[in-house]
């Protein structure tokens, strides 16, 4: 019997580009000797998504639907489609377009050559502003620079997965998740292949500034401890400059005398010294929080709707059959 591949989309919002999205989907997988699942998943879309993808679904048995309660976020989305796909090897894209289908083919080419993570790495991005690439560029360099896992440069969610890189994946159910940096921290035998990014199809982009800073806090505190050692670091340095600080004042007394206390120099000492102390509790606060998430032991998500594909009964494996949530 011919291997499985599941294509995972996550979807919010994103009914402009859905038929298209499909169709090259069709189209980049037809020349494949494999059997073929599109996973979609609809992230408490309110803009018809689910409509469209029910009616494709009435043309093409292949297609699973899987509708979450609410929106959850992409991370979770994605997690939701690898808990729910079938496949001997799985396909992450989005549906925007912007990662093109057509390399769907070499992503399995790498696969067979026994790889278990195929990852496109973008070699340029169209339709981006000059910011946008450079704040891209320097988190992707930071990131790197602070974990403990070597995350790889300019990578996004377009992949290939394969079972038993999903089985590992399906193992790790953090609540707040880095999906890339997951990517890297499971192992296995890993390829990258260049591409060049095009812009979106249609539709517009949900990730803005506050969202993409938002994602970079949660990438650095969910694979490096550093801005807590930065922390420490910082309450150190300052201690000691204060302690030399007074040094030289009870020096100066004893030479001078006494001298009138400065009030500008006594304002800025304690503004600095307060906005250090309210740094160092901010990045505790981070961490803090996300303990407090962990602790709460919540499941990942909850569906309200699963259509599976037409599959054959053997090719289960590990997927969720009929789950309401997962944890």
């Amino acid at each position: 019997m011919q291997p499985l591949l599941s294509v995972v989309i996550p979807v919010f919002n994103e009914a402009p580009v859905l038929e298209a999205c499909y169709q090259r989907l069709v189209a980049a997988t037809g020349s494949l000797s494999m059997r073929l699942e599109f996973v979609f998943v609809d992230d408490g879309s309110s803009d018809g998504s689910v409509q469209l993808l029910t009616d494709l679904r009435s043309r093409d048995a292949r297609i699973a639907l899987v509708e979450l309660s609410r929106n959850f976020g992409k991370e979770v989305a994605l997690t939701a489609g690898l808990d729910h796909a079938a496949g001997d090897a799985v396909i992450i894209i989005d549906a925007d377009l912007q990662d093109p289908p057509e390399l769907i083919p070499d992503f399995v080419a790498a696969w067979q050559e026994g790889y278990d993570v195929v990852y496109g790495q973008r070699a340029s991005r169209a339709g981006e502003s000059w910011l946008k690439l450079k704040t891209a560029s320097w988190f992707y360099r930071v990131m790197n620079a602070l974990s403990d896992v070597p995350i790889p440069n300019d990578t996004g969610d377009f992949r290939l997965l394969s079972r038993r890189a999903v089985g590992a994946l399906g193992e790790l159910r953090e609540k707040h998740r880095y999906m890339k940096g997951l990517y890297a921290w499971i192992g296995f035998p890993q390829k990258a292949l260049r591409y060049h990014r095009e812009p979106r199809a249609a539709g517009e982009t949900k990730w803005n500034y506050w969202r993409l800073w938002n994602f970079a806090l949660e990438g650095i505190t969910s694979f490096s401890t550093a801005p807590l050692r930065f922390a420490t670091y910082l309450g150190a340095v300052t201690s000691l400059a204060a302690f030399l600080y007074a040094i030289f004042f009870l020096f100066r007394t004893l030479i001078l005398g006494n001298p009138v206390p400065g009030y500008p120099s006594l304002i800025v000492i304690m503004l600095f010294l307060g906005g250090v102390q309210l740094l160092c509790l901010g990045i505790i606060g981070e961490y803090l929080g996300r303990t407090y998430g962990e602790s709460k032991s919540r499941s990942l998500y909850f569906t309200k709707g699963y259509h599976p594909a037409a599959l054959d009964p053997a090719d289960v494996h590990g997927a969720v059959s009929d789950a309401t949530d997962k944890t």
